[in-house]
């Protein structure tokens, strides 16, 4: 871990971290959790409400039905049981986003419990992370503080947001470090974008995460008690997964800081200044809030039965961990390709079908991941722009494997494309560049670089075999790049050893 507030190593070593996360996921529904107003992000603003998710005298909620199919298939994707029988409650608090006073969430009875995520650690095995709860609940409006002509004065209010169908995940306090707060992060988002239940744009506040974190002396720790053990701070609303590794890394550092002065740790929200590389206190937590939970009186009991989770969980998708295994099966790919690939369900999709068209998938796999991708971040692009499509790459990929191009002349053709902006079959079909394999043909400009460079041959009769490589690029040149490479490679050492 970075050293980020001056403390040695050693000290560091001491204390072991205990985290927990809780992440609020807003599910992309066409509606809102509890009225007919449109689900959508910006607007201008206090457009997208009405009576339901203002919380006027006589208005009554009326659950979403697909935010519920949301949260089942997001709840079985990340391994939960599913409550059969669920309830909705009132969480009461002040807050002026909030213009009911009171929360629609789920309290003792979620809709999903005990679930886990299966993450890599520092060493690379497996680490089970479990899962305590997914439960449903909607969000809030927004407090706007910035831009404003009396922004210092005044805080204005948008209710847009209210009402949005959420469902917050809470994980075990099972994370040590802030890179497998990373880690799980990014393997819960990538479920959770192969569900399509969400969107996850941190930027657009789709998915948020607070962290709970606390630190004690090694001496003292047991993984049984590790939720008993610290008092913990909460660091909140953190809108993107790099932040929150630096927040903990931070926070951790600040908390063994404090312990080795000689002072107490306080539970209290924090948040986090980027800008500054450091959190700082929001409001304390002495005592844990009462917010009053009660059974939401206008909600009845939900029930979500067998027949309506085979119906729901008939459209959960192959989800990353089986489809990786699929792709390493079917089409004989690495780990580390068949997981860059399915990183993201587009991009795996798009593989898939180029591989099925083409004569080798993983000639695919490497067009894919090398050439594609690295041009692409080059030039600033995403898939969608790239010049050369899947049908271009299926025609790369089938030349390349025949030997009808060498490797250079793939790359040459690829740079063409992205220069011109035309697919690689017109360039290919323009600029037809051959690859000579005719043996005799091979032989004879192999002939004439022995002929002319005696000294480098006697080097290689003498034992200097890797003098071969100067034959090769010789012949290269001479043939301008043409010749088969693997044929040429074949043939140098033949004819040296003759």
């Amino acid at each position: 871990m970075p050293t980020v507030t001056g403390l040695s190593p050693e000290v560091l070593a001491k204390y072991q971290p205990v985290i927990g996360l809780e992440v609020h996921v807003q599910l992309l529904t066409r509606s809102k959790a509890f009225c007919g107003c449109k689900n959508e992000y910006g607007g201008e603003p206090n457009t997208h409400v009405c009576p339901v998710c203002l919380g006027l005298p006589g208005a009554l909620p009326v659950l979403n039905k697909q935010a519920v199919e949301f949260a089942v298939l997001a709840a079985k994707a990340i391994g939960c049981e599913i409550r059969e029988i669920s309830i909705f409650s009132r969480k009461n608090y002040f807050y002026p986003d909030s213009p009911k006073g009171y929360q629609i969430s789920q309290f003792d009875k979620p809709i999903a419990e005990h679930g886990a995520l299966i993450i890599p650690d520092a060493e690379g095995n497996d680490k089970r992370i479990g899962i305590t709860r997914l439960h449903m609940e909607e969000d809030a409006g927004k407090s706007l503080h910035d831009g404003f002509a009396d922004s210092a004065t005044r805080t204005y209010i948008d209710l847009n947001r209210c009402g949005t169908p959420l469902i917050e995940i809470v994980s075990e306090p099972d994370l040590r470090t802030p890179d497998e707060a990373f880690e799980y992060l990014t393997k819960l988002k990538e479920i959770l974008l192969y569900t399509g239940v969400s969107d996850c744009n941190m930027e657009e506040g789709s998915l948020r995460c607070d962290a709970n974190v606390s630190v004690m002396l090694k001496s003292d720790f047991t993984e049984r008690g590790a939720a008993a053990y610290g008092t913990k701070a909460e660091v909140k609303n953190v809108n993107s997964f790099r932040y929150i590794r630096a927040a903990l890394e931070y926070e951790i550092e600040r908390q063994i800081g404090v312990i080795e002065d000689g002072g107490r740790v306080v539970q209290e929200s924090r948040l986090w200044n980027n800008a500054e590389g450091r959190t700082f206190s929001m409001r304390s937590k002495e005592q844990a809030h009462d917010y009053r939970y009660f059974p939401e009186p206008d909600l009845p009991p939900l029930v979500v039965g067998a027949e309506w989770q085979k119906q729901i969980l008939a459209a959960m998708p192959e989800l990353p961990e089986a489809r990786r295994a699929r792709l390493i099966a079917d089409y004989g790919l690495s780990a580390q390709d068949a997981a860059t690939l399915t990183a993201e369900q587009a991009f795996a999709d798009r593989f898939e079908l180029a591989a099925k068209a083409a004569k080798s998938p993983k000639r695919v796999a490497a067009i894919l991941l090398s050439e594609i991708t690295m041009r692409l971040r080059a030039a600033g692009i995403e898939f969608e722009q790239s010049p050369v499509t899947l049908d271009g790459i299926v025609a790369a990929a089938d030349l390349a494997e025949a030997n009808a191009i060498s490797s250079k002349q793939l790359k040459q053709l690829l740079d063409t494309c992205f220069a011109e902006g035309r697919d690689f079959l017109y360039i290919y079909d323009r600029d037809k560049p051959q690859q000579i394999s005719d043996t005799s043909a091979i032989e004879a400009m192999i002939d004439e670089v022995i002929a002319a460079n005696p000294a480098q041959v006697a080097q290689f009769k003498g034992g200097k075999r890797t003098v071969a490589a100067f034959f090769v690029g010789q012949v290269m040149r001479v043939s301008k790049g043409q010749a088969n490479p693997a044929l040429l490679n074949e043939l140098v050492v033949k004819k040296l050893d003759a």
